[in-house]
């Protein structure tokens, strides 16, 4: 009989146990394997946003984001059009919806809308067309023609390339942080586009270049606008990019009626929206989460209603959001968030142009401002372009960065203004010229590359014109040619002579007839971008009459001078007319050298004149500015007719006619002055002004030959106004006093100076 023992038993029995145990852990292994098999086949839902084009409606787009982080939800691949494009790149670039939001709360949309370029990015010449001319015309074949656009979108183009500078390099936008596209339209064949490579910034312009405000934008070759016009809703180009589960959100226009349609805007919408309506309802019917902010009453340019846009945006996406939750792939209030910092700093290696025919590279460089081989900052490159936009020269500015090692290329592709020739207008009346129309003919490349012919021809009371003739070459010296024709006629109070000739004749005021024939030929550049140093020869003909004059000729100065003179200007006043902030300085030295001399008192001499003044705004919309002049004769006596006159506001000045509140126009004259204004202005609704101001002057033959000047100030007046910024100009209204003589003067201003 076989049998075992008690040990051999225990043996046995501990031997079973384990290979229990050794079974047990061996199916449990094969189980857990089958099922980390299992969980490895069961991959993770691939989550798509799609937003949709609406202008200003898309602010709502930002609302939505908000609310997706907050339910922690991580998109894997964005598509847009129009604003839903630049939301979605900005979204994909990396930025987080708070991001979002502060950048576009701070985005000043009328300057957007209207391209605006800063005033202290203009030289000189810039400067005076934006202030003078109310409306400006292609003029070509002797046909008026109309812009192709509102805006070139050289402002927004800016703006975008500052936002993505971190993603700079990256030419295929499935390796931005989220996969992107966006829809545009070929605008001549009329077939969607999807920009899903290239350069992000551009993309993104002309996805939501909408027609007739901002210009198409060619890439490769195709002339692109709004993706909205062929498809505002790109759920099908998510889908086939990878998402499985589509959030889409739609910010678009159902069709108005008759009483819907009452604006040029609102009709073109409406067109756009014709095909995409239609087709909406079968990719509304595909969108797993659709989402629809109330954005019925907001239009495509309520920019101002931004703050609510977006509330909107953030009511619609919580009305689903237990739908939002159940996707949730990240802690709740997940944010993503782009790292801003060092985004401002470009170490430029090469800059490349494309080969312009009218213009040269140094005319280019020049406008920029900047040259290969230097550090510089995206503000620099702002200023660069507006600089180059402003000239009218170049219907495309468009630039890229490339990388070259540590560094980056700078590349320009510039597309020439086809139109050479303009028909400027404008309209102005004060009480010294009285009323005026301007018309004006401008013609570029006439002669030379980088050359500008202007014609101004101002008719009304006082037929006046000016033509100005000259070469900008940049960095280098430029040449000009000018000639000029001023007139007026007034009733005055005194008469060139120290009112000698008023006691003459026994009488107290004297009409005369005014007009200045100058001609001037002058070299001229730029220094530190913003200083222009000019020298050049003058011609004078110079005629005074009065009808006042009885038994005796009219005339009572009628002479031709020739003069050489120099000066340096500065100016950086954001406005001409209401500045809030900048500085500007004048300095000029003019040495007259030979006068027909008809009144038989010519002597060679010179008068120098120094003006200088400063704006500032210190509180809100509150803003001081103050405004010095000083002037003097030296050399030989000097003759009376270019002695500095004091009195009036609001017109073009000549010569040395200056500004005086509490003074009538051309009240005092002598050869010194110095002077002071002090004006506090408030813009107390956008574009209207409520202002005070005061002057005080010294006024003299030779003031500065003893200390006399330091005393106190033999004038004084004073002004309250009202100022409206307009489309012709500034439309303002003086009540001025002075306690020197106890009258008073409301003088009336309309448009633009000249």
């Amino acid at each position: 009989m076989f049998y075992k023992t008690a040990k051999e038993r225990e043996q046995t029995k501990f031997i079973s146990s384990f290979n229990q145990i050794v079974l047990c852990v061996f199916l449990f292994g094969c189980f857990f394997s089958v099922s980390i098999k299992a969980q490895d086949t069961i991959r993770k839902p691939k989550i798509g946003l799609v937003l949709s084009g609406g202008g200003a409606k898309g602010f709502a787009h930002i609302g939505v984001l908000k609310v997706l982080e907050s339910a922690g939800i991580k998109i894997d691949y964005i598509g847009g059009t129009s604003m839903g494009a630049v939301v979605g790149g900005l979204y994909a670039t990396g930025y987080n919806a708070t991001q979002i939001d502060s950048i576009f709360m701070a985005i000043n949309f009328e300057n957007l809308i209207q391209d605006m370029i800063p005033r202290d990015s203009k030289n000189f010449y810039e400067k005076r067309n934006d202030e003078l001319y109310a409306l400006s015309l292609p003029f070509d074949n002797l046909k008026i023609g109309i812009p192709t656009s509102l805006s070139k979108g050289i402002y927004n183009y800016n703006l975008l390339m500052r936002l993505t500078n971190k993603v700079r390099h990256v030419r295929d936008f499935k390796q931005l942080s989220t996969p992107f596209l966006c829809m545009a339209t070929n605008i001549e064949t009329g077939k969607q586009v999807i920009l899903d490579k290239g350069y992000l910034p551009e993309a993104m312009m002309a996805s939501s270049a909408f027609p007739t405000l901002f210009s198409p934008v060619e890439i490769d070759g195709n002339i692109l606008v709004d993706g909205g016009v062929t498809n505002n809703y790109p759920i099908d180009e998510i889908r086939k990019m990878g998402a499985d589960i589509i959030i889409g959100v739609d910010v678009q226009n159902d069709l108005k009626d008759r009483n819907g349609l009452k604006d040029a805007t609102k009709i073109l919408v409406q067109i756009t929206n014709l095909q995409m309506i239609q087709s909406m309802k079968q990719k509304i019917a595909t969108t797993d989460i659709y989402i629809r902010p109330d954005v019925t009453d907001f239009g495509i340019i309520s920019f101002d209603d931004r703050f609510e846009i977006v509330k909107k945006g953030e009511e619609a996406a919580f009305s689903v959001y237990e739908k939002l939750k159940s996707l949730a792939t990240q802690p709740a209030n997940f944010k993503p968030k782009l790292d801003l910092s060092n985004t401002d700093s470009l170490s430029i290696s090469n800059i490349n142009i494309n080969k312009l025919d009218n213009y040269t590279r140094s005319y280019v460089l020049g406008k920029l401002g900047f040259k290969s081989k230097t550090k510089i900052s995206y503000k620099d490159i702002e200023i660069g372009v507006d600089k180059l936009s402003a000239t009218q020269n170049f219907s495309t500015i468009k630039y890229t960065l490339e990388k070259n090692n540590d560094q980056d290329d700078l590349n320009f592709s510039l597309i020439e203004n086809k139109t050479k020739t303009y028909l400027k207008f404008g309209l102005h009346y004060d009480g010294l010229y009285k009323s005026g129309v301007l018309v004006s003919f401008t013609h570029k490349n006439n002669l030379f590359k980088n050359d500008v012919a202007i014609l101004d021809i101002i008719l009304g009371d006082n037929f006046r014109y000016n033509f100005d003739y000259y070469i900008d070459n940049g960095f280098h010296w430029s040449f000009g040619i000018k000639s000029r024709y001023n007139r007026f006629n007034r009733n005055l109070k005194m008469d060139f002579s120290n009112g000698l000739l008023l006691d003459q004749l026994g009488i107290n005021n004297l009409n005369i007839t005014f007009s200045d024939f100058t001609n001037q030929i002058y070299l001229q550049t730029v220094s530190f971008q913003k200083f222009l140093l000019g020298a050049g020869l003058e011609h004078k003909l110079l005629k005074i009459t009065s009808e006042t004059i009885q038994n005796t000729s009219p005339i009572i100065e009628k002479s031709n001078y020739i003069s050489a003179f120099a000066n340096l200007k500065y100016d950086s006043f954001d406005n001409k007319y209401f500045p809030k902030k900048g500085w500007n300085f004048i300095g000029d030295v003019q040495t007259y050298l030979f006068s027909t001399d008809y009144t038989n008192q010519f002597k060679k001499f010179s008068i120098a004149k120094l003006e200088a003044g400063i704006a500032q705004t210190f509180y809100k919309k509150a803003t001081l500015k103050m405004q010095s002049e000083l002037g003097f004769s030296f050399g030989d006596k000097s003759v009376p007719f270019f002695d500095f006159i004091l009195g009036g506001y609001g017109f073009e000045k000549v010569n040395n006619l200056k500004y005086f509140y509490g003074y009538d126009f051309l009240s005092n004259s002598a050869n010194s002055i110095i002077k002071t204004t002090f004006t506090l202005d408030y813009e107390f609704y956008r574009k209207n002004h409520f202002n005070f101001a005061a002057n005080y002057a010294q006024l003299g033959d030779n003031l500065f030959d003893n200390s006399d000047w330091i005393s106190k100030p033999k004038y004084n007046g004073y002004a309250l106004g009202y100022g409206l910024e307009t489309k012709i100009g500034p439309v303002e209204v003086k009540y001025t006093w002075s306690p020197d003589t106890n009258r008073s003067f409301t003088w009336i201003s309309v448009g633009f100076y000249f």
